[in-house]
């Protein structure tokens, strides 16, 4: 079993060497790992300049880009000579639940793993600062455990959110739907030293869709939440409409 390990808070981040020591004795395990923290980074790949990978004391590999390029070049630049059976990504310092799945960087690495054919999976821990990080560890390396041991059929693309609680009280397991958020709070303007403006990107919104049946409402019922996620971005009971509203454009030359 050959696994890549990845994240978007950086090589050192304590979510990251939780989930590699979760997964040790599972399988042959290749970190590759942003340099510094890219969360909210979406699916971005670095198209303006090179890439360069470098190896830590630890062994892990880092990449002064983004998450989606530690995949892609792990991937496609020989970093993993052997294609991976299964690429994680996490554990994330906060949620990726509703739309937050659109942004994240943690759920872009896995993203990138299920675009090249290969299952992927995403972790996060709901409330940030890494108070029970052990226990999320924990369930990380079950939820692999059983993907090993029963295997999606692929391509599956797995979004993971642990409630911050010890193991024992936790309640359970859910698969959920994506709840919905409210849109975030407005930009918080400052001022540089020099009194030009500068704009920091406001907090996230609350919940708009916690129902249940949702990731918002098991993990605050203390249950582990699993999503699976696609990307066909297809409006499907809109190509009618659409298809009536363009043929004017079509038969107009």
């Amino acid at each position: 079993m050959r696994i890549l390990v990845s994240n978007d808070d950086g090589y050192t981040a304590p979510g990251l060497l939780a989930l590699v020591e979760a997964l040790r004795g599972l399988g042959e395990l290749t970190v590759v790992a942003p340099e510094v923290n890219h969360s909210g980074a979406s699916n971005s790949l670095t198209l303006n300049r090179p890439l360069s990978v470098r190896e830590a004391a630890n062994g892990f590999l880092y990449v002064n880009g983004t998450p989606s390029d530690c995949v892609h070049v792990a991937l496609t630049g020989g970093l993993v000579p052997v294609r991976p059976d299964l690429v994680v990504s996490g554990i994330n310092n906060g949620a990726n639940m509703g739309d937050d799945t659109l942004y994240s960087g943690t759920v872009a690495a896995a993203t990138e793993g299920y675009l090249f054919g290969i299952p992927a999976i995403a972790f996060s821990l709901a409330q940030k600062g890494w108070e029970n990080l052990d226990a999320a560890a924990a369930m990380a390396r079950r939820v692999v455990e059983h993907q090993i041991a029963q295997p999606l059929a692929a391509p599956v693309l797995l979004n993971v959110n642990f409630p911050s609680r010890p193991l024992e009280a936790m309640t359970g397991w859910a698969v959920t739907r994506l709840g919905k958020r409210h849109p975030s709070e407005p930009v918080v303007r400052t001022t540089t030293p020099y009194g030009d403006p500068v704009y920091w990107i406001g907090p996230a919104g609350g919940a708009a869709d916690a129902t249940p049946g949702t990731d918002f409402h098991a993990v605050a019922e203390g249950k582990v939440s699993i999503t699976p996620l696609r990307l066909d971005l297809t409006h499907q009971a809109q190509l009618d409409p659409v298809r009536a509203w363009a043929e004017p454009l079509c038969a107009s030359r």
